[in-house]
């Protein structure tokens, strides 16, 4: 399909008449309000200063608000072109920004930043309140949803209907006067506790440094930690040391392979105890404000729990279809830990250790067990997996699937130095869209790893805006002469990520709204997880398995390792990750608002779980930024339910190839394009011709019963 590259009429906007913010910038000397004459427009990164943000925000709102106005001062009947076509239309300028902005606060921010994070973010809070609780502007958009069979809408349109009338309701346009106003207050508070949320945890993250001086404290660790480590402190002014960091490209490695149990244990309490610490950055009174907060909105609209509102607009819909889902892989994976503690516990008696296993001391002697078991180590397969090699066979895993090609960009403007841009081209050359990969960790950028967009797809007056898209990692820069080598847990990251990019990338919707990524929460990681199968996969291990010093494909017998282990430690990936997602329900189910004392409520939460002392949660309460400052609450579940249905979905490729044509068309067709233009299961059962079933995730897992 040709794809055009986009002519984004800013200034048709502009026009319509903007007054000089309260900034002196002349409007002609801000990036934001002109055409981008950038290759494929993307963002002129090298003409983007600080001072640009607010004054573009203000004008950003004040071109919305009038694009608003105009909708409510049709003098027409309401109908889907004039008044939700329309709605979808509006706020580009903003959504322009906010793409760039987003982007700065997440993988480079800076104080700087932050001042101005805390500026916009009560300012763009009111400002969509403004939107949803608009009278007149409801009243429209009621009356094209009320007479909607009138005016023979195809499926993307009525999808787009119902997404906006209920984005509407759920936004308050039903509530009375005053219920609005208690809205607006609660939303303002709720985007400035979120901020600061996660402001604190990356100031933990930054703070802690354990440094090593002696070298015998070194025991242990391989060299390439060891090197990274010497790099890390030389860059912090301290050259002759080791820098090891609450980062987990620092923190793993040191957990896995150190000698020295007492730092294992310094290094581990202080990443768990991130918000914890009662200091400036202590997240506890943030974290109630943020319950109380989200449980008296959900109140307000309507709802029984802040879970209940949330769930309505995902698959799940309910949160006892939640707890249905994750209790059974709990019953499953309780046993499997129990054993893997045994197992360990075994080791250590037999190495005449007079201790007993902590949590602290799990990563270490879950690899001496694979050792034993397997023979195999992170150590012996991170010189095949070159970072470079990985990220270049999931492309070609696009290629083979779909006929896409990647380009590097030289000449483009980047977000940061490190970043790397690719052209993304269909099979016939035509332009797809243009990915961004930022690779290494940095003190400026928020743990973790994530995909989003400086531009969505979708179609402008019938002509193909193309996406610009991004993915950002976080994994230890090389050091001396060799690459950044990856295990094989962060080659699937590479993956993972990259199906969101391929779900970004190969959007072909009508409307912004529904496009790329815009679907619900549990649906949106089946694009993400069932790329990490290919991952796997031997035929595709031995694309990017080069040995990096003599260009050897990694061995059979290596890869044979690999796949034995794959249910090795599953007990404690399953309970490590469900607990995580248990506790972010059981804050959101709360029906009454308290002062929770926060340790108190978690700590009863994982015992009545039953979550074994040896192993530590995901994310304790005081760093569950996914959940307090990003978009997951009532949402962590999704990972596990996306891989219910990525297990099913990559089942179509096993029962007829790796790379058959026809079944990637009908993914690529059903899922990547559609975005949210129809219902999700709907869309599952398109591509795979039926719902999806359990099992197979529990197969893959080591969790079924023999």
């Amino acid at each position: 399909m040709k794809r055009l590259i986009p002519v984004l009429a800013v200034s048709i906007l502009l026009a319509a008449g903007c007054n000089q913010t309260g900034n002196d910038m002349k409007d002609s000397e801000n990036p934001f309000f002109s055409e981008y004459s950038t290759p494929f427009q993307v963002p002129p990164f090298d003409l983007i200063e600080l001072d640009h943000f607010l004054p573009a925000y203000e004008k950003a709102i004040e071109v919305r608000e009038q694009e608003i106005a105009k909708i409510v001062d049709n003098a027409e009947e309401p109908n889907f072109n004039n008044t939700i076509e329309a709605l979808d239309k509006s706020g580009r300028l903003l959504t322009k920004v906010e793409n760039v902005f987003g982007q700065y606060q997440g993988s480079n921010t800076s104080d700087e930043l932050d001042v101005i994070a805390e500026q916009v973010e009560p300012m763009v809070s009111a400002h969509r309140d403004d939107i949803n609780l608009n009278p007149e502007l409801f009243k429209r958009v009621k009356s094209v949803h009320d007479n909607k069979d009138k005016f023979g809408l195809d499926t993307e349109q009525s999808s787009l209907l119902d997404r906006v009338y209920k984005n509407f309701i759920r936004g308050g346009a039903n509530l009375s006067e005053g219920n609005k106003t208690t809205l607006r207050e609660i939303n303002s508070k709720l985007a400035v506790l979120s901020l600061k949320f996660g402001k604190n945890v990356l100031n933990e993250t930054n703070s802690f440094k354990l440094y090593i001086e002696n070298e015998e404290d070194l025991a242990g660790l391989p060299e390439n930690v060891i090197a990274s480590a010497a790099s890390a402190a030389k860059a912090d002014g301290q050259e002759g040391k080791w820098l090891f960091t609450t980062q987990r490209p620092s923190m793993y490695p040191f957990l896995t392979y150190s000698e020295k149990r007492e730092l294992r244990e310094i290094l581990h309490k202080a990443y768990y105890n991130r918000g914890d610490n009662n200091d400036d950055n202590d997240n506890k009174e943030i974290l109630n404000e943020i319950v109380n907060l989200r449980l008296e909105k959900a109140k307000v609209l309507g709802y029984e729990t802040h879970a209940h509102y949330i769930l309505e607009k995902n698959m799940a819909k309910t949160p006892e279809n939640v707890y249905n889902l994750l209790r059974p892989i709990w019953d499953a994976a309780l046993p499997l830990a129990i054993e893997e503690v045994r197992d360990m516990q075994a080791l250590i008696d037999k190495e005449g250790g007079d201790i007993k296993l902590e949590n602290w001391d799990w990563w270490y002697y879950a690899e001496k067990v694979r050792m034993a078991k397997y023979d195999l180590n992170d150590e012996e397969i991170r010189p095949y997996f070159k970072l470079e090699n990985v990220r270049d066979a999931a492309f070609q895993v696009a290629d083979n699937l779909w006929g896409l090609t990647f380009t590097p960009l030289t000449d483009i403007p980047k977000l940061h130095p490190e970043a790397q841009a690719f052209e993304v081209k269909e099979a016939d050359g035509s332009h797809i869209g243009v990915l961004y990969m930022d690779f290494f960790v940095r003190p400026s950028k928020r743990g973790g790893a994530w995909m989003s967009s400086f531009r969505k797809q979708y179609r402008e007056n019938g002509e193909m805006v193309t996406p610009v898209i991004t993915n950002v990692f976080n994994f230890a820069k090389p050091t001396g002469d060799a690459p950044a080598l990856l295990s094989f847990d962060e080659a699937s990251t590479i993956f993972h990520e990259f199906g969101h990019a391929l779900h970004g990338l190969l959007s072909d919707c009508n409307y912004h709204t529904l496009s790329g990524t815009s679907v619900s929460r549990d649906f949106v990681e089946l694009p993400s997880s069932i790329m990490e199968n290919w991952c796997a996969e031997p035929e595709v291990m031995k694309i990017y398995g080069k040995h990096y010093e003599t260009g050897e494909t990694i061995p059979d017998e290596l890869i044979a390792k690999i796949q034995k282990a794959g249910h090795f430690n599953q007990g404690f990936t399953n309970l490590e990750y469900l607990s995580a997602a248990f506790l972010d329900m059981n804050w959101h189910t709360l029906k009454e608002a308290t002062k929770t004392d926060v340790n108190e409520f978690e700590s009863n939460a994982l015992d009545e779980l039953g979550l074994i002392e040896e192993i530590m949660v995901r994310y304790r309460s005081t760093y569950f930024s996914h959940i307090f400052a990003g978009g997951y609450s009532a949402g962590y579940y999704a990972y596990k339910w996306s891989e219910v249905l990525d297990a099913d979905a990559f089942g179509a490729f096993q029962e007829t190839s790796l790379f058959d044509a026809e079944t990637a068309r009908l993914y690529r067709e059903n899922i990547l394009e559609r975005g949210g233009s129809d219902d999700p299961m709907e869309l599952y059962k398109k591509f795979r011709g039926r719902e999806p079933s359990i099992e197979p995730l529990l197969k893959r897992d080591g969790l079924s019963k023999p």
